[in-house]
């Protein structure tokens, strides 16, 4: 496989952001960049203009987007590798099959307009269900994995340059793909990386946890954690460089991961692979992260 990052492109708001974000991504890892752009022949407009005699054919636009949206990346980051393609096909097809070629996918949450950003959101759904490789969203209007200071060109990004990485993990399946993509966010930004470990009391005892003896919640508290700590030591291991951030506390897993995401470049979750025709194949801890983050969502699939 050649690595590469790849954004998909629309030229919508999202999408663009989606595009920015993956540039800085590429330039972080010294991967290039590849700008996709999928057309649809029954989509009837781009944008919010109506159609007219002078209105730009979609074929126009299809390859006016990823040029100039290429020629704007490489202004703000010049040394970058940038190609641009463009597909004919269903953005479903065109789109997975593309993230299994890349080091990460990047899309955008939002799309063109009422219709449009409806259609665009559910493609984008569908194929962070089906893509077995990582992808991340990014919505248009948020903070996008700013630094708080840009490294020059060519240079390592300085430790504490990048808000941490911060990671959900969940110690009933933890798995390699997931752990090795977030050391490696964390390492190529120099950031900390937060794990979060959200667990709940038995079921019997959930509703009045007074019910249950001190010695026993601390007993199962410390238990979790040391859990968390095994699970994490082969990963210290292989990236010493990284500082890790552990976190385990009884409660929703989701709400701490959104809580944590206002500090943070970039939030990982983890989907496993499932290749059933039916369900959504987003569980509720991603679907929510999604919808809520403030920051880039990555979604690392997994056995």
């Amino acid at each position: 496989m050649s690595r590469k990052v790849v954004a998909g492109l629309d030229g919508s708001p999202a999408s663009l952001a989606a595009a920015e974000w993956a540039a800085r991504e590429a330039r972080l890892r010294r991967l290039p960049l590849k700008l996709l752009h999928v057309a649809e022949e029954w989509v009837p407009s781009y944008g919010y203009a109506s159609q007219t005699e002078a209105t730009p054919s979609p074929q126009y636009w299809g390859e006016r987007i990823p040029r100039e949206t290429s020629r704007q990346l490489a202004e703000r980051h010049p040394g970058l590798e940038i190609t641009t393609e463009q597909v004919d096909g269903r953005p479903l097809t065109v789109l997975a099959a593309a993230a299994q070629q890349a080091e990460v996918l990047a899309l955008g949450s939002r799309g063109l307009g009422a219709m449009s950003g409806f259609l665009v959101g559910s493609v984008s759904q569908a194929v962070l269900a089906h893509a077995e490789r990582p992808v991340v969203v990014v919505r248009s209007g948020t903070w996008m994995d700013t630094p708080y200071q840009e490294a020059p060109d060519g240079d390592e990004p300085q430790e504490g340059t990048y808000r941490p990485v911060v990671l959900g993990l969940d110690l009933s399946r933890p798995c390699d793909e997931l752990l090795d993509h977030a050391f490696d966010a964390a390492a190529a930004r120099r950031a900390p990386l937060r794990v979060i470990h959200g667990w709940s009391m038995p079921p019997a005892f959930s509703f009045d946890p007074a019910l249950l003896a001190p010695e026993v919640r601390d007993g199962m508290a410390a238990g979790t954690a040391t859990a968390l700590g095994d699970a994490l030591r082969p990963w210290r291991g292989k990236y010493p460089q990284v500082r890790v951030e552990e976190e385990c506390s009884v409660g929703q897993a989701a709400g701490q991961l959104i809580e944590a995401s206002a500090d943070a470049s970039l939030v990982i979750v983890g989907r496993r692979i499932r290749r059933s025709a039916i369900g959504t194949h987003l569980g509720p801890v991603a679907h929510a992260v999604l919808h809520h983050s403030t920051v880039p969502v990555a979604v690392v699939p997994h056995p």
